[in-house]
């Protein structure tokens, strides 16, 4: 019995290691610094740059909320990204996992802004079409 325990300990470990929450990967290139690093460290960034903004009128687009939003949204079954609510947040894969409520999303929405329509993409280059976008937008 003893040699049956002994022997099953690899595969209970390996099984435990896949237990641990699998959050979905970035939409970018890279995240802001090293994964591992994020994953033991972000709440002291955000801590840290919240007090930056707040304190200090200091902000980075680097380490915004809203980037690391738009970059880890997950999308659900219609294709529109997940909220918070949602199990399959990129935030909630891992919080409700070690079951830390994070208040962030009270204030700071959970989902990325649309992307912003441009009066030159939505009108091409050419200048009239641009001149005529302009006189009826101006009051």
């Amino acid at each position: 019995m003893t040699a049956f325990c002994l022997l099953a300990l690899p595969a209970l470990a390996e099984d435990a290691r896949t237990l641990a929450p699998q959050p979905p990967r970035g939409q970018g290139e890279h995240c802001v610094a090293d994964t591992d690093f994020m994953r033991r460290n972000h709440m002291l960034m955000m801590m840290d740059h919240r007090r930056e903004v707040l304190h200090d009128g200091v902000r980075e687009k680097k380490y915004s909320l809203a980037g690391c939003v738009s970059c880890h949204a997950v999308k659900g079954a219609d294709g529109a990204p997940v909220s918070f609510a949602d199990e399959k947040h990129f935030c909630r894969s891992c919080h409700s996992y070690v079951a830390v409520r994070i208040d962030c999303f009270e204030c700071h929405k959970s989902t990325p802004d649309a992307p912003q329509k441009s009066a030159v993409r939505e009108q091409g280059n050419d200048a009239k079409k641009l001149a005529a976008y302009l006189r009826e937008v101006k009051p």
